[in-house]
């Protein structure tokens, strides 16, 4: 299974929050949306993400003023992205080795959607009962 299946039974719409946006507006939509990250575009350029993780360890640190400070201080700028082109399984390793939670997936340098961790499970239970099917099918036979 590739990540474009993944997207496919998802959907690829993403919810994202502008580079110039505050922390405040991270925990909005964070909170509206139910969403537990956020990729951070510059325009149409993804420049980061910021998860409900990141706001939490730096509310830690600064305390109440963190609502205020833009969201590009806290982000993470270093973004592991995937393709749709890639392997679920292979991803799944990746986001558990790395302890990553949510991957946005680029294509051409757009951003075309994002996969939680459980996105991935999802996607290995669904095959798990295909190939289920598949053998009981040819048992029965």
């Amino acid at each position: 299974m590739r990540i474009s299946d993944v997207l496919r039974n998802k959907g690829s719409g993403v919810a994202t929050i502008g580079a110039d946006a505050s922390v405040g507006d991270v925990i909005a939509m964070l909170t509206t949306g139910n969403y537990g990250a956020l990729p951070v575009m510059d325009g149409d350029r993804l420049v980061g993400i910021v998860s409900e993780r990141d706001v939490v360890r730096r509310l830690h640190e600064i305390g109440p003023a963190l609502v205020g400070t833009p969201v590009v201080d806290i982000m993470t700028s270093d973004v592991v992205t995937a393709s749709p082109e890639d392997s679920a399984l292979e991803l799944s390793r990746i986001m558990t080795e790395r302890r990553i939670r949510h991957l946005p997936v680029t294509a051409d340098g757009a951003l075309v959607g994002i996969v939680s961790i459980g996105d991935m499970v999802k996607a290995r239970i669904d095959s798990l009962e295909e190939e289920r099917e598949q053998l009981q099918s040819y048992i029965a036979s």
